[in-house]
């Protein structure tokens, strides 16, 4: 952990504080793996932690605000999607690629946060505005740069001029998320994991190049 960081009342944590604030929120995010968001407390994370919520209450006002914490955590990682993106080539076979790259990125910080991103999308949805910026901060970092990509497709005649290069972007983006969400869903439909990729690759690359990959 870098920088300063300070107790609820404005005081800068020690080295131990600092220790301790970092296994609270470590407790935090392995209980919310395998608890509904709604049954997590302040005193079974302090526990959890081996201290008290007394101390929990020296860092975080409550499980909300601790939950941010590790929501903005994964919003910093997440920015670093956008490396699969910028400065690509989607021509011939470095298309499939960069298509191949995105999807598996995509799918694997998803798997990686699942517990963590499950929240932020719950609080998105009832319209907490903290949630749906870090929603938007997780997606913006692919989407401006996907946007680019397509606009350089359509500067060379690939894709109709008529088409909105956020609008398809975006889409994609919401596909994929969508998709990375549901990953363990598919397989009630008769979906297998390994099927997801491939399918995923073949409808991006359409998407941002208006061509199928090439084999």
């Amino acid at each position: 952990m870098t920088g300063q960081v300070r107790t609820v009342d404005g005081r800068v944590a020690g080295r131990r504080g600092q220790a301790t604030r970092q296994k609270l929120l470590d407790c935090l995010g392995e209980m919310l793996s395998t608890s509904p968001y709604r049954d997590v407390k302040v005193i079974d994370v302090a526990r959890k932690a081996g201290t008290s919520p007394a101390t929990f209450y020296q860092y975080f006002p409550d499980v909300e605000g601790a939950v941010l914490e590790l929501a903005e955590e994964m919003a910093k990682e997440g920015a670093n999607l956008t490396d699969l993106v910028a400065d690509r080539s989607w021509a011939g076979k470095s298309g499939a690629a960069a298509s191949e790259d995105l999807v598996e990125g995509f799918l694997s910080f998803w798997r990686k946060h699942d517990a963590i991103l499950r929240v932020v999308d719950l609080g998105a949805a009832e319209g907490d505005k903290r949630f749906y910026k870090i929603r938007m901060k997780i997606l913006n970092s692919v989407t401006n740069s996907l946007t680019d990509a397509v606009k350089e497709q359509q500067a060379k005649g690939r894709i109709d001029e008529d088409l909105n290069p956020g609008a398809i972007a975006g889409s994609l983006v919401a596909m994929l998320a969508a998709v990375a969400a549901h990953q363990k869903g598919f397989q009630s439909w008769g979906v297998k994991q390994a099927d997801l990729r491939p399918s995923l690759t073949w409808l991006v690359h359409l998407g941002v190049t208006g061509r199928k990959p090439p084999k």
